[in-house]
C-alpha cells in the first residue's frame, strides 16, 4: 500500500511492504510499530533505532509529538490523492457529504444514528486498518442522512460509509 504524507509543507511517499518493511522517498527501512497499552503512545524501532511518540487523529490528519515537539501530519493512501485531484475537476454538492473509507478496514463502531445533527470535526465511524484504530469525523455540519455500513462489516477503499446532508 503506498501512502502520501504531509508534514510542515514537506511531502514523503511512503510504501508498506510488509508488516516490518517500508520504503521512504526510495529508501527501504525496517520498522516494528506498537502500541503501547491501549494508549495514544507508540514503540517504534527504524532500522534497529528506538524511538516513542504520541499520536493523536485529529480531523485534518494526525498530531504526533516525538522528541517533544509536535509535527501535524495528513496521512492519505496514494489512490486517493489520485482520486482527489480527479474530483476537484468536479464541484462537490453543497447539500451532500459522503464520508468514504480512507483504507481498507473493519468497522469497529459507529459513533452516530440516522438523524443526528453534528458539527464539523464530530466522530462519526471507528475503522481498524493495519492494527490501528482510527476514527473518521465529519467534514461538515449536517444531518446524518445514511448509514451504510453495520459495526464488524468489511469495507474497501472509498466505499461510502455515512451521508451528512
Amino acid at each position: 500500500m503506498k501512502y502520501v504524507t504531509t508534514i510542515g509543507g514537506h511531502t514523503y511517499h511512503v510504501e508498506v511492504i510488509d508488516e516490518h518493511h517500508i520504503v521512504l522517498d526510495g529508501k527501504p527501512y525496517e520498522v516494528d510499530f506498537t502500541a503501547i497499552a491501549n494508549q495514544p503512545v507508540y514503540s517504534l524501532l527504524i532500522n534497529g533505532r528506538s524511538l516513542e511518540a504520541n499520536a493523536f487523529q485529529t480531523g485534518e490528519g494526525w498530531q504526533v509529538l516525538l522528541h517533544g515537539k509536535m509535527f501535524e501530519a495528513r496521512v492519505e493512501d496514494e489512490q486517493a490523492v489520485r482520486a482527489r485531484a480527479v474530483a476537484h475537476a468536479a464541484p462537490e454538492t453543497a447539500n451532500e457529504w459522503l464520508l468514504r473509507a480512507p483504507m481498507p478496514g473493519l468497522v469497529v463502531n459507529i459513533t452516530t444514528s440516522i438523524g443526528a445533527e453534528i458539527k464539523k470535526g464530530a466522530p462519526l465511524v471507528i475503522l481498524e486498518s493495519m492494527k490501528m484504530q482510527n476514527e473518521l469525523r465529519s467534514q461538515k455540519d449536517g444531518t446524518v442522512k445514511e448509514i451504510r455500513i453495520q459495526p464488524g462489516q468489511a469495507v474497501d477503499l472509498h466505499q461510502v460509509l455515512v451521508v451528512v446532508g
